[in-house]
């Protein structure tokens, strides 16, 4: 069977389609099958239930906590729980606690991640004791472009601030001990009251601060958690991953001065190490500050080479200072994951809060709306779309079936998209998101009845089928556009403004306004052009919605010379003339 020359676009542009929807389910069966993805949209509180969390603020000695504090860390807090995407949760205040409510049931990793306070800084170390007797290996790395330092050597700041990891250090360096020198006449043992020159200065390490750190356990995490980081003074504290104590210097460069932070696999001559990384970006006092200190330090005998980054009281990382660091940006390596450097990136770069809170109640919250109102919500959006199909049916005939057909096709890009978007984003579907796509139907069908309108009006004008489906869709494809661009705009506005509630609203309906596009332009227009080459639409079957003799179209007569004119117009041109 030959095929209609004239079919040939509008069945590439249905091929189009096609391949589309294959790609959708192809994504969503690869990350289910061999990902951490469901193939069921993931589900709201209101819809699953989920965990609720009452956080409690760590108050140190005389400290006061005022309802500023609370609000800021309320706001901090949220932009974590929602930094991953529309994550659906519902933090709020319960006196000077925060209440936070997770969908599902979260690891202790993202409970650790809102407790903490992520508080960043940067000091110059002055002594590192390792917490058993080992023989240190000499340093043998060079800055040389963007390197690591290899793993017999200390961790280094590279030309492009880049740290080492800390898993890469053999067991020898990571029971390290390498005491300030002593022969410096202000040094620990010394009696001296000279006043610290800079951050560096071993001036700064007094007989208590030598005790403090040989009576402080790093293994005991009560000892951990007594550590004061008060960033105008020095400070004693442990390692976060390594037997290794240190003896700091004020904080050079704070948290605040941090613009951006991401996270990534570490990019090396093009190629990825396979070592994830967050990457930092510097304000213009933080550019400075971190020049500074790695200027310093650069010519400093080992352990005053190195700069401590500390994260809520401990080091994370100690990298060597191997060249001075001015580019406004630095990276910190360690034993991450990729899950793990994306909280750490999310929490530096929403800001440290005002305060610690520690867990104070845990308890799982059955779902506030249920299946029961699901079903409803359900039954409703059925309703609705059984009335818009006997509408399509009953006012088009065999045309509506292009509307059934087009919603299916909508609905079957919907569903891939919501649950890719909740594995991607974690996006989760509540019933402000059920009623966003219920509302959709409507939507949905009103641009393919524009068209068709457009179509019919064109047939009641004298044009055949195929010349009226293409003179239609020029007429309606604007109006369609413009209308859901209005739609996107002020779906957009919503979700920008909106609680988050409100927001799975706001979303849904962005989301189903783009695929309603995709739908009229790949689907809709095409099917109507192929079915309009056909005998049963072409010739205008009384059934098929577009007979021009029910559709009240002007009859066409010959006017000479190969042109036709419209009898209507003809008539009424005669008449004047009389």
């Amino acid at each position: 069977m030959a095929i209609n020359p004239h079919n040939r676009g509008p069945l590439r542009t249905l091929s189009v389609l096609v391949l589309l929807i294959v790609g959708l389910y192809g994504l969503l069966g690869a990350v289910s099958t061999w990902g951490t993805a469901q193939r069921t949209p993931k589900l709201g509180l209101d819809l699953q239930g989920g965990t609720q969390l009452i956080l409690e603020p760590k108050v140190v000695g005389n400290q006061t906590i005022n309802p500023g504090q609370v609000q800021k860390a309320v706001d901090i807090i949220r932009a974590r729980v929602d930094g991953s995407g529309v994550a659906e949760a519902e933090v709020t205040t319960q006196g000077n606690n925060i209440v936070v409510s997770l969908p599902g049931s979260p690891d202790k990793a993202t409970i650790a991640s809102l407790q903490k306070s992520s508080q960043l800084r940067m000091r110059a170390v002055l002594v590192e004791a390792g917490t058993a007797p080992t023989p240190v290996p000499t340093s043998t790395g060079t800055a040389t472009g963007k390197t690591t330092a290899p793993a017999t050597s200390k961790p280094a700041a590279t030309g492009t601030a880049t740290t080492a990891p800390k898993s890469g250090f053999p067991p020898a360096l990571t029971a390290a001990t390498t005491p300030a020198p002593t022969a410096s006449p202000t040094t620990a043992s010394s009696t001296t009251t000279v006043k610290p020159k800079n951050a560096s200065d071993p001036a700064w390490v007094t007989p208590q601060l030598e005790k403090a750190l040989a009576t402080l356990n790093c293994a005991n995490p009560k000892s951990v958690e007594a550590i004061v980081d008060d960033p105008a003074k020095p400070m004693v504290t442990c390692d976060s991953e390594r037997p290794v104590k240190y003896i700091l210097g004020p904080a050079e460069v704070l948290g605040s001065e941090i613009s951006n932070a991401t996270s990534g696999q570490q990019q090396s001559q093009g190629g990825s190490t396979g070592q994830w990384e967050v990457r930092l970006d510097f304000n213009a006092a933080g550019t400075k500050s971190f020049c500074d200190v790695t200027s310093r330090i650069v010519s400093l005998p080992s352990p005053r080479n190195q700069f401590g980054i500390v994260l809520d009281n401990q080091v994370i990382s100690a990298p060597v200072a191997q060249a001075s660091l001015c580019s406004g940006n630095a990276s910190i390596t360690g034993s991450f994951t990729g899950p793990s450097a994306k909280v750490l990136a999310d929490q530096l770069k929403f800001g440290a809060l005002p305060l610690s809170f520690g867990l104070q109640t845990r308890d799982d919250i059955s779902p506030t709306l249920g299946g029961d109102q699901l079903s409803r919500g359900l039954l409703a959006g059925g309703i609705g779309l059984l009335l818009v199909v006997a509408y399509s049916l009953a006012q088009y005939r065999a045309l509506g079936l292009v509307t059934v057909s087009s919603l299916v096709i909508a609905a079957t890009i919907t569903y891939a998209a919501v649950t890719l978007f909740g594995w991607s984003h974690g996006f989760r579907l509540t019933m402000a998101g059920v009623t966003g796509l219920i509302v959709s139907i409507g939507i949905v069908a009103d641009s393919f009845i524009l068209y068709f309108e457009r179509v019919r009006d064109e047939v009641r004008d004298g044009r055949a089928l195929p010349a009226a489906v293409e003179t239609g869709w020029i007429r309606a494809r604007r109006t369609i556009l413009i209308s859901d661009a209005v739609n996107f705009l002020a779906a957009v506005v919503l979700y920008a403004l909106a609680a988050s509630n409100v927001r799975g609203f706001a979303f849904t309906l962005m989301l189903t306004t783009i695929i309603d596009i995709i739908v009229v332009f790949l689907f809709t227009h095409p099917l109507l052009s192929v079915l309009a080459n056909t005998k049963f639409f072409g010739q205008g079957h009384k059934w098929s919605g577009l007979d021009p003799k029910r559709l009240g179209a002007r009859t066409t007569t010959y006017a000479g010379r190969g042109r036709v004119t419209i009898a209507a117009r003809r008539a009424a041109t005669e008449g004047n003339q009389s």
